[in-house]
């Protein structure tokens, strides 16, 4: 019982030395301190102008590029949808091609091609 006591009293003599003190706490270690900001009233310099410019032109390059890539993408994806259309018309009630299963994968996939390049490269 006596030991019950002597813990708490003991971990109370350890503990409270060293929260007072704050030597549990801070030992001369600093947090990094936060970088300074630029000042607002700077001017831009001709190289950050020109670098944004060319981000932007870059930019509106890959719309461009990725846009001609839908128009491709779309057009072969109804060719291929009327492939279907004409495969599944020539088949009949009991016997489904292989072909048709190949062709609907196709589409498939280039659907969801054309799904993600429409989403942008977000």
């Amino acid at each position: 019982m006596r030991f019950m006591t002597i813990v708490p009293t003991l971990c109370l003599l350890v503990c409270l030395p060293l929260a007072i003190s704050g030597a549990g706490v801070s030992q001369g270690i600093r947090p990094p301190a936060a970088p300074a900001r630029a000042d607002s009233s700077t001017v831009p310099t001709e190289g950050d102008e020109g670098e944004r410019r060319m981000a932007r032109e870059m930019a509106k390059k890959a719309n461009l590029e990725r846009q001609a890539q839908l128009k491709t993408d779309t057009d072969r994806l109804f060719k291929l949808s009327q492939e279907l259309k004409d495969y599944v018309d020539k088949s009949n009630e009991n016997v489904l091609s292989l072909n048709v299963l190949r062709k609907a994968e196709e589409i498939e996939k280039l659907a969801r091609s054309v799904k993600d390049k429409m989403k942008g490269p977000n």
